[in-house]
């Protein structure tokens, strides 16, 4: 018979400690998701995500008014002008995409390369929004950290991909699925520093 007792549980706590960092990571990918519909805004959302989830691995508790006052201090005219490169970026892809749909020969091979390009860019994107430096979003940084982590670029790219085939498979779920990825991006961030 064991004799270990279960953790003592907090007031109105219902699943214990354990839960909460996934309770809060959904909240975060909530809060992301409302804040990346001016999709100018998103790379702002995802570092105030990461640095939201590093408070929450300090025993910080998520809070909605916390998450705006980051996400206001983020909210500058680099970020947003960092928001200009994905919608760009998705657009050089859809008419690559359509171009490949042709006839051309090496169509298969362009595939490839575009669906790498893809993978490739969120991963650099996640990694240069789970920087920890306050406030500043470095793409050098990013692709450095890249190149010099093959093991967590792994792990992003393998996540971006989950992401992917979970909106594709659950479309309910895409308003969850920032959250999961700034916790990636972040615990890559963490055990790389």
């Amino acid at each position: 018979m064991d004799t270990r007792q279960a953790p003592a549980r907090e007031p109105g706590e219902v699943f214990g400690s354990g839960f909460t960092l996934f309770a809060d990571m959904l909240l975060v990918g909530l809060l992301t998701t409302v804040a990346c519909l001016p999709v100018l805004t998103a790379p702002a959302a995802f570092a105030t995500a990461s640095a939201t989830l590093r408070g929450t691995m300090r025993g910080e508790p998520v809070q909605a008014g916390a998450y705006v006052r980051g996400l206001r201090a983020r909210l500058t005219a680099r970020t947003l002008a960092a928001g200009l490169v994905p919608p760009l970026l998705a657009l050089v892809l859809l008419v690559d995409a359509a171009l490949v749909r042709g006839t051309l020969p090496g169509a298969g091979a362009m595939a490839l390369a575009l669906a790498l390009l893809a993978l490739g860019a969120a991963v650099v994107g996640l990694r240069a929004t789970a920087l920890e430096a306050p406030y500043r979003l470095s793409v050098r940084e990013a692709l450095v950290r890249t190149v010099a982590d093959p093991r967590g670029t792994l792990l992003l790219a393998a996540a971006v991909l989950l992401a992917a085939v979970l909106a594709w498979a659950m479309p309910l779920m895409v308003p969850l699925l920032p959250g999961p990825l700034a916790f990636a991006a972040t615990v890559v961030d963490l055990r790389s520093s």
